[in-house]
């Protein structure tokens, strides 16, 4: 059965095309009709001609047509895949370069934080107009979210949705848990399709509750892997958080570094434990590089190689479209999925998926130190949102005040006059706040 998948910012070539790849290469969806769109008409060219370049080399029946409207790359979709970067390079620097004027060292900035909260309010009022649209041309399509930041977009979004009445199937995707179990597979020398887990928490503080290998606890052959140094230098941080919480959490080092207020304050730490400063601008540099690569390739008629991932967009339209159950995790509001955590706040919990939609499990409560470092991001997730929903630029200086990177190395002043600059700095990308 043919299913149209719609590409929201599929211009973010280097991640569009490992997508496009996963479902070309699942034979159930070998004639997937893919509409892309993109608000940059060159982006969009490329993405198309990436999208036709694997087609050939697979030898599927899949089509791909693009729009710069939006709204006619929605229309009839079964499945949107929203992967877009409100602003891009130039409001990610901004997020790095304010805050550091007043003292804040920042790594990743997409998740939380004042980077994470930034990006949040300048991608919700996109978000929303979209979600909107889907109600008028593919009200029945999922929506398989992957813009960062995830949180703060999933509860935005789902506390938008209720206030306006709208019904819009939605999970936040995510490729930490998966990625991270091929991390602990390598160090605990286990085949990674063998290894058994049960994950839950908040995107990107999510934490490996079981880890198991043939029923067996695999926890304590994990605490001494920490100590060989070859083990321990590829995840300092993380290790550190399992030293001192008991669980490995799955996110990196250099995300993990800013969500807690331990580290990056210490510039001793920031040494020892090899946290990357300013990482992400590095990382958005590189993109727009293996951009231009990609284009010149594709423009050249060269054939890309691109091979599948564990990414789970592919294997969620392939349940739902032939209804074989798969299980992945996934974002969604807490409604009774964890008992000790908010119900006004997005978790990330094992889902199952099958042809009559995706069911997020009932986690229960976690261990409570583990609750409470998620509440601590929470709080910030929570204010964000309210920002968003309200338009009242104090629930943003509060999310800033309570952030746990933020409040130990900035007083209540500088925070706020921190905020106050990227709010001129960012402009109508933002939401109208007073």
């Amino acid at each position: 059965m043919s299913v149209k998948v719609t590409f929201v910012g599929a211009g973010s070539v280097v991640f569009s095309k490992q997508l496009m790849m996963d479902i070309l290469s699942t034979p159930e969806l070998e004639d997937t009709s893919f509409s892309l769109y993109d608000i940059d008409p060159e982006r969009l060219e490329t993405a198309k001609l990436i999208c036709e370049d694997l087609v050939q080399s697979l030898g599927n029946k899949a089509t791909v047509t693009t729009s710069l409207d939006r709204k006619e790359a929605l229309r009839g979709a079964d499945f949107v895949v929203n992967m877009i970067q409100v602003g891009m390079h130039e409001a990610t620097l901004l997020d790095f370069q304010i805050p550091a004027k007043y003292g804040l060292k920042q790594t990743i900035a997409d998740t939380t934080g004042v980077g994470g909260i930034f990006r949040g309010l300048r991608t919700l009022p996109v978000m929303l107009s979209m979600v909107e649209e889907m109600a008028e041309v593919c009200p029945d399509a999922y929506l398989l979210n992957y813009t960062n930041p995830m949180p703060i977009n999933c509860l935005g979004l789902f506390l938008a949705m209720k206030e306006k009445g709208l019904d819009i199937k939605t999970v936040g995707l995510c490729h930490s848990v998966q990625g991270t179990a091929k991390q602990l597979a390598g160090y605990l020398k286990v085949p990674y399709e063998e290894l058994e887990y049960f994950v839950a928490g908040i995107n990107h503080m999510s934490w490996f509750l079981t880890l198991k290998h043939n029923g067996k606890d695999l926890y304590p052959a994990l605490f001494e892997a920490m100590e060989d140094p070859e083990i321990y230098k590829t995840n300092k941080v993380r290790f550190e958080i399992m030293r001192h919480f008991g669980y490995f959490v799955t996110e990196s080092s250099e995300h993990m570094a800013e969500y807690t207020a331990f580290f990056i304050k210490d510039p001793k730490l920031i040494e020892e434990l090899d946290i990357p400063i300013n990482e992400y601008i590095t990382r958005s540099e590189r993109n727009l590089k293996s951009y231009a690569e990609i284009r010149e390739k594709v423009l050249r008629g060269e054939h890309l190689e691109v091979e599948t991932s564990h990414e789970y967009a592919s294997g969620i339209i392939k349940a739902i479209t032939t209804g074989k159950p798969w299980s992945f995790n996934g974002n969604f509001l807490n409604e009774g999925l964890i008992d000790n955590l908010p119900r006004d706040c997005a978790v990330e919990v094992p889902c199952l998926v099958d042809r009559s939609g995706i069911h997020p499990c009932h986690v229960g409560s976690l261990p409570p130190q583990l609750a409470g470092l998620n509440l601590t991001n929470i709080n910030v997730h929570r204010l964000t949102a309210e920002a968003f929903l309200t338009g009242k630029k104090e629930y943003l200086y509060h999310a800033v005040a309570l952030d746990p990177l933020a409040s130990s190395m900035l007083n209540l002043d500088q925070m706020r006059a921190m905020v106050d600059e990227l709010v001129e700095a960012h402009g109508d990308a933002l939401p109208k706040l007073s």
